[in-house]
């Protein structure tokens, strides 16, 4: 999702990462330590592995617009306020719930992947290493770490690209619930007529969830494939949006739930019928669904196309315990307090790999717009390029938020993240 750029100006950006790491320890609130400030059990630090001061100054990144958003030296700045970049609809928050926080920071070793044999590294060294622009770690609906860097906060919406996908199957299986939508076999055009007489429209809605409806689309990050034009289609306001901009891609390559192929133009079309189904814009469904139910401490936003449609594939912007709220939701089986938000059957069937890996090609497996970790042990992700990620253990009650400006699309550093993830799990499940 990106305009034509050249692969050598992330590979010039890719080499200013910082490889000093540092030992991690307990940080106690108030503490200053490796460059972070506590306030309030929470750290920041002006500074992260990669930036490009415009001043010399340590909290002064290049200010991105409509034609540098995508590019790594600007992502700093235009992850953290895409919504004002691009248009979008507002999600309004109700009564803010608690997130109970640990007294002190979890103190968390794990090996990483990045260092010949491995190497023991702690929080410290991630954040030297890694460019994170705001971690969470939860255990039991409590927040047991919470950094920012980079002179990021937890006051900024930070932008989930692909992890929306999984917002969108939520809101689908509510839907299913209420009734409006009837049966996830019916086809795509029974709800939104207009994409009637295209290879998407009839396509069946279970494998648009399941990215397998057969129609030829190319997600490879490189400016030239149908997710770049799909961005310039829908936010890039190059057409009318909706059923315009699915038909650039109408090309049927095998029959319906045969085979699985990765594209956002999947999601794009569901967000289309869900829309359609529900009478109303998702925005408005999302905060009375879930967004106010599991209370959310401040507005999000979705960006739109030129016919005011929510993306759906990507574009959802939020504050980081927001993000947090979702994953503790997910990891209690689409529970949150005392009221199931997302229906029980329908958490079960869009949490359990429906392509194994071994049929995506990917580390991971997939289930309704949600990645499934190999081991089968119940843990899923809601992923996001540039290393955008929610981890959930629902048997352990584990959450994982992060978002990042990783300068490549599919960046070999999310290996550290999922090394920092088995580090989490071994810290606070060990006997």
């Amino acid at each position: 999702m990106k305009p034509v750029q050249a692969r050598c100006c992330f590979a010039a950006i890719a080499c200013l990462f910082i490889s000093h790491i540092c030992s991690a320890g307990i940080s106690a609130y108030g503490q200053e330590r490796e460059g972070f400030t506590f306030r309030q059990g929470i750290g920041f630090r002006q500074v992260g592995p990669i930036h490009v001061p415009t001043d010399g100054s340590a909290n002064s990144y290049p200010k991105a617009d409509r034609s540098n958003w995508w590019q790594a030296a600007y992502s700093v700045d235009s992850f953290s306020r895409l919504d004002e970049i691009w248009s979008a609809h507002r999600i309004p928050h109700g009564q803010a719930s608690i997130l109970p926080r640990s007294q002190s920071e979890l103190q968390i070793n794990y090996v990483s992947p990045g260092f010949p044999g491995g190497s023991q590294q702690g929080l410290d060294g991630y954040f030297h290493k890694n460019p994170v622009t705001g971690l969470i770690l939860a255990k039991d609906g409590q927040i047991v770490v919470e950094r920012y860097q980079y002179h990021r906060n937890d006051r900024q919406r930070m932008t989930s690209f692909s992890m929306a996908k999984t917002l969108i199957a939520m809101m689908v299986g509510i839907a299913v619930h209420e009734g409006r939508i009837r049966s996830i076999e019916d086809k795509a055009e029974l709800y939104a007529r207009e994409l009637k007489g295209t290879a998407y429209g009839a396509s069946p809605i279970r494998h648009l969830l399941t990215m397998s409806s057969g129609v030829k689309f190319r997600e490879e990050y490189d400016g030239q494939d149908d997710t770049a034009r799909l961005a310039r289609a829908t936010f890039g306001r190059q057409t009318a949006g909706g059923v315009e901009a699915t038909r650039l891609f109408n090309d049927r390559i095998a029959p319906p739930g045969e085979r699985w192929s990765y594209a956002s133009s999947e999601t794009y079309v569901l967000a289309l019928v869900l829309r359609a189904a529900i009478g109303r814009s998702l925005a408005d469904y999302f905060a009375e669904k879930i967004w106010i139910p599991i209370g959310a401490e401040a507005d999000a936003t979705w960006l739109t196309d030129a016919a005011g449609n929510e993306l759906g594939y990507m574009g959802f912007n939020a504050v980081l315990r927001d993000y947090a709220r979702l994953g503790i939701m997910m990891a209690q089986q689409g529970r949150f307090k005392d009221r199931q938000i997302i229906p029980l059957s329908w958490w079960r069937d869009m949490t359990r790999a429906h392509f194994s890996p071994h049929q995506t090609g990917r580390w991971y497996g997939y289930g309704y717009q949600t990645w499934i970790f190999p081991a089968n042990d119940g843990s899923f992700a809601l992923l996001g390029v540039r290393g955008q990620s929610i981890f959930v253990d629902p048997a352990n009650r584990l959450v994982l938020v992060q978002t990042a400006v990783r300068p490549l699309p599919r960046d070999p550093g999310a290996a550290d993240t999922t090394a920092l993830w088995r580090g989490f799990k071994s810290t606070v499940l060990k006997p």
